[in-house]
Formats: C-alpha cells, sequence, structure tokens
C-alpha cells in the first residue's frame, strides 16, 4: 500500500509542478488492479487536479506496476521504488514503536468497511498499530469507485481465507 501512495504522490507531483515529498495521497482497498483506490480529494495539492483527469490518474495509479513490468520487458519489476516504499513503511513502525507516533496506510483487519481486511489510513505507536482511521470524505468518484474495489475485495479475501485454512 505504501507504494501505491508513494505512485499516486509522485504523478500528482509531476502534474501540479510539486515537490511529492509534500504530498500525501491516502490510498485505500487493496494493492491490485482495481482494488487500489487513491483518495485525491484527501490531500491539498491532490484536490487541485481537475476533475476530468482524475480517472486516468486512478488508473496510472492502479497500472504503475504493470508499466513498469513492461517496460523492462517482463524482464523484472519496480525493485527501487518498493525498497523505498519498504524503508518508508519501515520508518514509521520504527518511529511509532519507539513511541513517535506516524499516520501511514496499511492493509490489515479492518471494520471501516464491511470486508474483514481493507487498506485504510492507520496510526503506527507503541503497540504497533494504536488507531485505525475513518475513510473520510469521499468525492462522488472516490464513492463509485470504492464500491467497486470493495466488490473486488471480497473475492479476494474469501480466496485468500479459503487458501489459509
Amino acid at each position: 500500500t505504501t507504494l501505491d501512495v508513494v505512485r499516486a504522490n509522485k504523478f500528482v507531483g509531476e502534474i501540479a509542478g510539486k515537490n511529492p515529498n509534500y504530498i500525501n495521497i491516502p490510498v485505500v482497498g487493496g494493492h491490485a488492479g482495481t482494488t487500489i483506490l487513491p483518495l485525491f480529494s484527501q490531500d491539498k495539492i491532490g484536490k487541485t487536479i481537475e476533475a476530468e483527469k482524475i480517472p486516468d490518474l486512478d488508473k496510472h495509479v492502479q497500472n504503475a506496476g504493470t508499466d513498469v513490468v513492461d517496460a523492462k520487458g517482463g524482464k523484472g519489476s519496480a525493485t527501487l521504488s518498493m525498497a523505498y516504499a519498504g524503508a518508508r513503511f519501515g520508518k514509521s513502525v520504527l518511529a511509532g514503536l519507539s513511541g513517535r507516533k506516524r499516520v501511514e496506510c496499511a492493509y490489515c483487519k479492518s471494520d471501516i468497511t464491511d470486508l474483514p481486511y481493507f487498506a485504510q489510513k492507520v496510526v503506527f505507536g507503541e503497540g504497533g498499530i494504536v488507531k485505525v482511521l475513518p475513510l473520510g470524505e469521499l468525492n462522488e468518484h472516490e464513492t463509485k469507485r470504492l464500491e467497486e474495489a470493495k466488490a473486488q475485495l471480497k473475492g479476494e479475501i474469501e480466496s485468500g481465507l479459503k487458501y489459509a485454512e
């Protein structure tokens, strides 16, 4: 999920001409195709992007991993961006464990939707995830996409739970 956040921040930065280090697009749902739901409206820079550009930008975030694999002719994946996202996530977890709370998006057990697992904003603290934050306000596009993401994710969760039995 952090990888999707990093990608969304980068793409918004490119469009807006801003440094992605100062952009924080929450990405909720899951980490595959339509389950990836960037909430552009919840970032001060992301919400300035014209509404007609959002569907394509949304797809760009969803397909970013596939785009890298295709660009490498099927001979690799986005290892540098994965490493960066992993380092960012690890740094936030470690900061939280040391008493400096951090907010990141993480896929975990959840009750903010009707699904048992969901990627969402969480607070990392001394006990790991100490709080799951609400989804917040969604615009019309995000509300529609949330239902699509949940429908896809429901089947994936059911498959995963069956596999784990």
